[in-house]
């Protein structure tokens, strides 16, 4: 599925709606995602710390556990926005790894402008999946 511009703007909007309820105490760094699926559905999330600092989760996984908790399994976009236009996380990568390497990352700033963008497979090539699992 291609995505238009009006799609991009509407899922980096969307991310950059929810950061503002990311808890982020430790880092002072809060990021946003908005996660568009197959059905047309968008989920958002974002980054949750927790003092005990492996216990906290990135917003890219929070709006994958929520799509998926839903019954979503495809997924065609996901909009990520933080202060500096940071990307996905190995962990976040591999999570959305599991559901399609075409995926699109599309990564923002805090004033909504769209820094670059890569699909999953761009981003963890030779990705470890369902294919490796699988008997032959």
């Amino acid at each position: 599925m291609m995505l238009d511009n009006t799609t991009r703007q509407q899922l980096v909007a969307t991310a950059l709606e929810a950061r503002q309820w990311a808890y982020a105490p430790y880092s002072g760094y809060t990021v946003g995602a908005a996660l568009l699926t197959a059905s047309g559905k968008i989920y958002d999330g974002v980054n949750v710390e927790n003092a005990a600092y492996p216990d906290g989760i990135c917003a890219e996984r929070v709006a994958v556990f929520k799509a998926v908790s839903e019954g979503e399994r495809e997924f065609i976009a996901i909009a990520v926005v933080s202060q500096d236009g940071g990307f996905p996380c190995g962990s976040c990568r591999q999570v959305l790894s599991e559901f399609g390497l075409h995926t699109l990352v599309i990564i923002a700033n805090p004033q909504g402008e769209i820094l670059q963008e890569a699909t999953v497979n761009d981003l963890l090539p030779h990705a470890f999946g369902p294919q490796n699992l699988r008997d032959r």
